[in-house]
């Protein structure tokens, strides 16, 4: 039996806040051959997320810690949902069909979630990242970031088709 204590939430909003991507992650699973795979992320208010999807498999995540906003948005990068998850939202978890185009907005420092996904964790397929939006790291992810808090369901975040 695996035992996961309070405080390792506390640990990894530390973590995260002391890391360059401002967030950190622990895996329950033991590996990336695991059939399922379970990890804790906790993230850091400022933490660039950047709009993904996954080809194959469905995303489950319960928000533990905080609030996160998950943004979807159709191919082209135009936003098609908007939802509040966690504490004082009246949802404490969502799940994603394959083939959605999301993102995660962390509303606070330290806000966490536990996902579960489908394994094998293979990061040549795990995930597709957005043409049309920033690579994380780049100089224009934070400015995107502050977009995407912003905007407004059917707001185009695709910097080739809505001009900003």
């Amino acid at each position: 039996m695996k035992l996961l204590p309070d405080s390792l939430l506390d640990e990894l909003a530390a973590q995260a806040a002391a890391s360059p991507r401002r967030r950190a992650h622990f895996n329950v699973h033991s590996s990336a051959a695991d059939p399922v795979q379970r990890f804790f992320v906790a993230a850091c208010r400022d933490t660039y997320i950047r709009p993904h999807r996954h080809l194959t498999r469905a995303e489950l995540a319960l928000v533990l810690r905080g609030v996160f906003e998950v943004l979807t948005f159709d191919a082209e990068g135009t936003l098609t949902g908007r939802h509040a998850v966690g504490e004082g939202t009246g949802s404490l978890a969502f799940e994603l069909p394959p083939n959605t185009w999301h993102m995660l907005i962390a509303q606070r420092d330290g806000a966490a979630f536990l996902e579960i996904k489908e394994g094998p964790y293979d990061p040549a397929t795990a995930a597709e990242f957005a043409a049309w939006a920033p690579p994380e790291g780049d100089a224009t992810a934070a400015r995107f970031l502050q977009r995407a808090r912003a905007a407004g369901i059917g707001a185009s975040l695709n910097p080739r088709s809505s001009g900003v």
